[in-house]
């Protein structure tokens, strides 16, 4: 199959404000039809980069190219873009009609077709028969599919979203999330997403980057980026993580021995990256808390293993995650499912366990 086009390609863009560089140097593409998710922490460049593409903002260097044309004198409303405020910047005095045809009407489209095309933005959307409504007179779920449905009435090649469903509860954020990856498949245009919240960005993108600091830290499609970060950064940033800090002490073709302050000299498997690496150098291993098995009986052999004692039990109702004091001050987490039906956690705070995990289940992170 051949491989799709780039709708957005983005080389070398950076953005300054004064002494402040919020996007440095960043490239990179996003093909047609794409769910694109831009995913970090608060002030890491994501929004800036996002006003960019929608041509709210001027980069300081560098080229954005949306269905290869170049946008540097391109003026935001004759872009082919459309974008979804996390205000929803609906107008409160306007029916639902009225808003969703308002783009429509400032571009001259005639009545007829406004009318025909704001019919199929909400019926879209799951807003038919609720076109004489007031914004007041809606849900926040409803009012961001207002929002949505003005920006696809349009009919853009591409939809920017700026944190759409921060403003919502969790649970209505859950069903928007499934709703909008629905949207998205039915209408077939590209979607770039910015989020904070990982699980947003996992549960909906085709491919996620992960920004810090201005910087793009790691491209990949959301098991990937989940299973094989490429840094500490990343691999402490999406999901839960136990990170020690550790030191090569001898290396073989295919796997590293690493002493690590609370777990002991470990074997791990060897990383492509680590072959520059020489003996004493520093390196990170990582192991997800569900990874990680607690139990009072001896683990199986092979097993990395190492005796905790338990300190705090979370308890979440679907899992309780276990926090074990280990040697010399460090702490691990290990994901437990609650999959049967008691009343109280299978484990006591002050509890000795051991805590394993299987050696390829580790991770290096060398940088």
């Amino acid at each position: 199959m051949a491989e799709k086009p780039p709708i957005i390609s983005i080389q070398g863009v950076a953005k300054r404000f004064g002494p402040v560089t919020a996007v440095d140097a960043v490239s990179f593409e996003i093909v047609e039809n794409e769910f694109f998710a831009l995913l970090g922490p608060s002030g890491c460049g994501k929004t800036t980069l996002l006003r960019m593409l929608a041509g709210l903002e001027t980069p300081s260097a560098g080229e954005i190219l949306i269905d290869g044309q170049d946008m540097s004198r391109v003026p935001p409303n004759r872009r082919p873009v459309n974008m979804v405020f996390q205000s929803y910047a609906v107008f409160p005095h306007m029916t639902v009609e009225e808003n969703v045809a308002y783009g429509l009407k400032v571009v001259g489209i005639a009545r007829g077709e406004q009318q025909s095309r704001v019919a199929e933005a909400l019926d879209l959307v799951k807003l038919a028969g609720l076109g004489g409504r007031k914004p007041d007179q809606l849900s926040g779920g409803q009012r961001q599919r207002v929002a949505l449905a003005r920006a696809l009435v349009k009919r853009p090649k591409v939809l920017l979203l700026d944190e759409p469903l921060s403003a919502l509860d969790a649970k209505l954020r859950e069903a928007m999330q499934l709703e909008l990856v629905n949207l998205q498949n039915t209408v077939g245009i590209t979607f770039v997403i910015v989020t904070h919240d990982q699980n947003e960005a996992l549960s909906m993108a085709n491919r996620i980057a992960v920004m810090e600091a201005g910087r793009v830290r790691q491209i990949a499609q959301p098991a990937e980026l989940y299973e094989f970060p490429n840094c500490r950064f990343v691999a402490d940033f999406i999901g839960k993580m136990n990170l020690f800090e550790g030191r090569i002490a001898a290396s073989e073709s295919d796997r590293l021995k690493v002493e690590v302050a609370g777990l002991g000299a470990i074997e791990v498997p060897r990383p492509e990256d680590a072959a520059a690496r020489p003996d004493g150098a520093e390196v990170g291993i990582a192991v997800r808390p569900e990874k990680v098995r607690v139990g009072r009986d001896t683990p199986e052999a092979g097993s990395i293993a190492v005796h905790g004692t338990v300190g705090q039990i979370a308890y979440y109702g679907d899992a309780s995650h276990v926090y074990l004091s280990l040697d010399q001050g460090r702490t691990i987490s290990a994901t437990v499912q609650n999959d049967a039906r008691v009343a109280a956690p299978g484990f006591q705070v002050g509890e000795d366990l051991w805590c394993s995990w299987h050696p390829g289940d580790m991770l290096v992170l060398t940088a």
